[in-house]
């Protein structure tokens, strides 16, 4: 019997391409705490952590305190945001309903793991029509922020696949650190916010330059 592998994919910058609607959010909540907004190269960089870590990251002198007021006003933002019809859509980078249809043909299982909350997640998924794709949702408001292995452990666990049978996908470092921390093979892809150079520094075992090359470079040679 063939053993169950488990392709384990990252949302923002992996699945779709966010990025506007999460730099707008992150600008409106330091305006709101009366800050000045970090340049969109920054909050870029910071798309799969988890909000109060990122937080950290974009206001490093801030205290602990502020930096949760930030995280909280960023929620905030997001859903009034979204709630006056103010923000863009959230596409499928190109290639991604016909790769999950490739790779549940193939007998892949699916999850994802993503520094969103559960509602942010379940909005997208329903949205693109790709709910059903997925066994296992890990986000950010059950787990430690990125790079902690905690979603992917939680992954494994839920479907029933061991790490040396999980392909963790994702754009940044923060998820192929987390991949290699949970002893699953780190497959980074180049449409995403981090540069190729820093997912292989981080740790990714491979790299797909375009989604068409996914499947052939999920298993562990």
């Amino acid at each position: 019997m063939t053993r169950p592998r488990l392709a384990l994919f990252d949302c923002d910058g992996t699945l779709v391409d966010s990025q506007a609607n999460i730099c707008l959010a992150a600008v409106e909540a330091f305006t709101m705490a009366g800050l000045t907004p970090p340049p969109a190269p920054a909050i870029r960089r910071i798309v799969g952590l988890s909000l109060v870590e990122a937080m950290q990251v974009l206001a490093p002198t801030l205290g602990e305190d502020m930096h949760r007021q930030l995280a909280s006003d960023y929620k905030a933002a997001f859903f009034r945001l979204r709630t006056e019809g103010a923000m863009e859509p959230e596409p499928l980078f190109d290639g991604i309903p016909a790769l999950l249809d490739h790779l549940a043909a193939q007998g892949w299982l699916m999850g994802v793991a993503t520094g969103k909350s559960d509602r942010g997640l379940a909005r997208v998924l329903a949205e693109h029509g790709l709910a059903h794709h997925f066994i296992t949702l890990q986000t950010a408001d059950r787990h430690p922020s990125k790079p902690d292995p905690s979603m992917v452990l939680a992954a494994m666990a839920e479907s029933g696949v061991a790490a040396g049978d999980v392909a963790m996908i994702g754009d940044t470092s923060f998820d192929m650190a987390m991949g290699k921390a949970a002893g699953a093979f780190a497959v980074g892809v180049a449409w995403g916010y981090h540069d190729v150079h820093e997912l292989v520094r981080a740790g990714a075992d491979v790299v797909a330059q375009e989604v068409a090359d996914l499947p052939a470079l999920l298993v562990r040679p």
